[in-house]
């Protein structure tokens, strides 16, 4: 393996463009939808708590998410010299320290924004925000286990997420229904985080990441997906119907077998179509958080 070597030392300031790309506005999608999920689940007005709403949308997607990709690309900066070495750190476009130096504004002015909301969305924003360091920085570096890395991420990403936006909407510490929905979908995101470790097997292969793929076969991680993302959905079934939401069960049911269905063809080749799985299997699972949402707020 040829070694690359990045420095460290003092450059100019980085282009707003590769800033930009290094906080992956793509990635902010599923943590702002699941903190929509959160609001829907809450019953609240959006606009009587607009200046809160806003505030909350942006923890959850540029300030902590995009955050936690500036974390991540520092830390990971050798691994992604292998696998992905355009990236805006490997690739020089963001040289010196300027990459720890984003990381680490990012992270105060997410606590300094949660801090003005409200102290339950303190409490998670300090979560996540020390989860995205304990994820990618030594001596944790919690990535590197692919059991506690991917239910890190999944429990940012999908529980915090919603729980900001519920404690967003009502001001204090969500109910025990909507807490109980919102962390069986975080169990089963883990299943998601799983596959979308197939696309880094080779870098991780080489620096000691031991993510699923890796320790279990591309194969068995992909079962061990498809089973982490199916049960939990089972269970959130079992308590919308338990709880008198039929509809919400039903719609969550729905998908889930449509799910189901899809699964073979995904196991068949998990690695070619990991990221078919992604846009159709997953869109279906978050489609089932927003309904499951409907349901806890009393819209239907």
């Amino acid at each position: 393996m040829r070694r690359v070597t990045i420095s460290t030392s003092p450059a100019a300031p980085p282009r707003p463009r590769d800033v930009l790309q290094l906080l992956k506005p793509i990635t902010w999608f599923p943590p702002m939808w699941a903190f929509m999920c959160g609001v829907v689940s809450s019953g609240g007005s959006i606009g009587a708590r607009l200046p809160f709403f806003v505030a909350g949308l942006a923890l959850a997607g540029p300030l902590v998410c995009g955050t936690s990709q500036a974390v991540n690309d520092w830390f990971d900066r050798h691994v992604d010299a292998i696998n992905e070495p355009a990236r805006p750190i490997p690739s020089g476009r963001i040289a010196g320290r300027w990459g720890l130096a984003i990381a680490m504004v990012g992270s105060l002015l997410s606590l300094l924004v949660a801090a003005a909301v409200g102290p339950w969305v303190l409490a998670a924003t300090a979560f996540g925000t020390a989860s995205a360091w304990a994820y990618s920085a030594p001596p944790v570096r919690a990535k590197t286990s692919g059991w506690l890395g991917p239910a890190l991420v999944a429990l940012n990403y999908e529980g915090l997420s919603w729980f900001t936006g519920a404690a967003v909407m009502v001001g204090a510490l969500p109910g025990g229904h909507v807490l109980a929905i919102l962390l069986l979908y975080s169990a089963g995101a883990h299943g998601i985080m799983t596959l979308n470790d197939f696309k880094a097997v080779e870098g991780d292969r080489a620096t000691g990441v031991r993510s699923l793929p890796v320790i279990l076969g591309i194969r068995g991680a992909a079962r061990w997906a498809c089973a982490a993302m199916s049960l939990p959905q089972v269970a959130v079934i079992a308590l919308l119907a338990r709880w008198g939401l039929d509809l919400s069960a039903g719609i969550v049911a729905a998908l889930l077998a449509v799910q189901l269905a899809l699964m073979p063809r995904l196991l068949a080749d998990p690695a070619g179509r990991a990221p078919w799985y992604g846009a159709t299997g997953v869109s279906l699972y978050v489609l089932g958080m927003l309904a499951a949402s409907f349901g806890l707020g009393g819209y239907w």
